[in-house]
């Protein structure tokens, strides 16, 4: 497959996943395809997008997988931890509960996804100043006990989006290029998730 061989130099799968109406497909739609919409639509079972980014140089395709965060979805959802390279971890700065329950997530990481993952924590709606019941300061002391990355986006106003996908996919990309000593196309390792069955949140999800 030569054609798609020179497309990219390595393929990478992130995983979003968080409670309900935290916003991840926001977070989704703003970041694929730069746009907003605030009516709430929940998202059944799994769905991704395609994004190609170049990251230091190495043209990567990545693959974001947005997850369900109800109850009832969760069976399907931690089957596709497997083959995550990257996980986002999401909440809402004004939902506390939506926080308290990341501990939970990373549970279900450590429980479903392989032990090298790539995580990042991030704390979505940060624009709602009025409504922010979780300080940044514990966001950044949650992600410092688990050493992970963490970011406070919007993406109604499109606050550090870019900048938390890029920082997730520059991590996923270290890691696999100090395994396997550079990834590219060829190397069937990196491409994990091309048999993944194919499967859009607010409160004001922004």
């Amino acid at each position: 497959m030569p054609a798609s061989s020179a497309a990219y130099d390595m393929q990478v799968k992130l995983l979003m996943i968080g409670d309900s109406g935290v916003g991840k497909t926001c977070l989704l739609l703003r970041y694929a395809n730069d746009s907003f919409s605030p009516t709430f639509i929940t998202t059944i079972g799994i769905d991704f997008k395609i994004k190609n980014v170049e990251v230091d140089g190495k043209r990567i395709k990545l693959q974001i997988w947005d997850t369900a965060g109800q109850e009832r979805f969760r069976t399907i959802t931690t089957s596709y931890f497997r083959g995550a390279q990257g996980i986002l971890l999401v909440y809402d700065v004004t939902d506390r509960r939506s926080f308290e329950s990341i501990r939970n997530w990373i549970s279900q990481i450590q429980q479903h996804a392989d032990v090298h993952v790539n995580k990042i924590l991030v704390g979505n709606k940060c624009d709602m100043l009025d409504e922010k019941v979780v300080s940044t300061e514990e966001g950044q002391k949650l992600a410092k006990e688990f050493g992970v990355d963490f970011y406070e986006c919007s993406a109604k106003n499109d606050i550090n989006v870019e900048p938390t996908f890029l920082t997730i996919a520059r991590a996923v990309k270290d890691r696999l290029m100090k395994d396997g000593g550079g990834a590219g196309p060829a190397k069937k390792g990196v491409q994990l998730g091309r048999n993944d069955p194919a499967a859009g949140n607010r409160k004001g999800c922004c």
